[in-house]
């Protein structure tokens, strides 16, 4: 494979299940030394599409490379350069957590002790401990300390910070980012949007088995709307008159509302001549990027109108 060539290619990819398609004609690219964040709800094919690229799953149809090789027909080979983590960790309940971790690093050949400590140390993880009293922050430690110890070029994450408290977040990032650095490869899928948002170099977002927008967040922030705060001299109510202007509204002398971001310069250039006292600008978040695409879901159940109307 060349140094460019994508550690991860899926294109065209179908699985389907009975009548439900988990995957409909997925694309996906990872390039080496990348991060990548994988949004989407429970069921809209996230776990299925990291199945199908450990080569648990076949599809149906479409082709997956990882590292230019068929997960499917290659996967003991592509298994000594990956590592995975999912979402809920099962462990042997008589065996050390420290065991547990030794056991998966051994499976590998010959590992870092030093590394493997030092995580230890930093994910806190007693690992004397028999796994059965661990708590499922604590299983989750091991098998990211396993997956991270080990020398691999790609690291497959499928919600790996469940259960975990808001320290061994920060600790968990602090690791992932050292880990680009050493030019590994991730693919990281999360509800955790803040996470996603502080790792990643490009997101993907999954809806119904399909990718629906890829890019960095700066590209796909400018797919949504800004929000604006104006304080002008004189009053800005015209400006709701502006294509790509939405819920203006007047909070005593600022106005608030929101804006496309391909219309923003002619916000700003009406703006000017209305004399500009003060001027703040609130850039989407992923949280109202990944609402674009499931907002109508949330109404359809139920949930208010303010949280989805920003994105609709």
């Amino acid at each position: 494979m060349s140094e460019n060539a994508a550690v991860i290619s899926a294109q065209d990819v179908v699985k389907q299940f009975g009548p439900v398609k988990a995957l409909d004609n997925l694309n996906l690219s990872i390039a080496p030394g990348e991060v990548h964040g994988y949004l989407g709800p429970n069921g809209s094919g996230k776990s299925t599409t990291m199945r199908v690229l450990l080569g648990l799953l076949r599809p149906d149809s479409g082709t997956v490379r990882i590292f230019g090789r068929d997960p499917w027909r290659d996967a003991v080979d592509l298994h000594k350069r990956l590592a995975y983590v999912p979402g809920d960790v099962e462990l042997w309940p008589n065996l050390t957590g420290g065991e547990v971790i030794d056991m998966f690093l051994r499976l590998r050949g010959s590992y870092d002790h030093a590394r493997r400590d030092e995580l230890v140390e930093r994910f806190d993880l007693d690992p004397r401990k028999k796994t059965r009293t661990y708590s499922k922050g604590n299983r989750q430690k091991v098998a990211l300390i396993s997956a991270l110890a080990a020398d691999v070029d790609l690291l497959l994450l499928d919600e790996p910070t469940a259960g975990l408290d808001p320290l061994m977040e920060a600790v968990f990032q602090q690791v992932i980012a050292e880990a680009k650095t050493q030019g590994r490869s991730v693919l990281l899928s999360s509800h955790i949007l803040a996470q996603v948002e502080a790792l990643s170099d490009r997101i993907s977002i999954i809806r119904s088995g399909h990718i629906v927008e890829t890019g960095t967040l700066s590209e796909l922030r400018h797919m949504t709307r800004t929000t604006i705060e104006a304080e002008t001299a004189q009053p800005a109510d015209n400006l709701s008159e502006l294509p790509g202007v939405h819920h203006l509204r007047t909070e005593g002398e600022r106005t608030v509302f929101e804006v496309d971001g391909d219309h923003v310069q002619d916000v700003m250039n009406r703006l000017t001549p209305l004399g500009i006292r003060s001027l703040v600008a609130h850039p989407p978040t992923l949280e109202q990027l990944l609402m674009r695409h499931y907002g109508d879901d949330l109404s359809s159940r139920g949930v208010a109108d303010e949280t989805t109307k920003k994105v609709s």
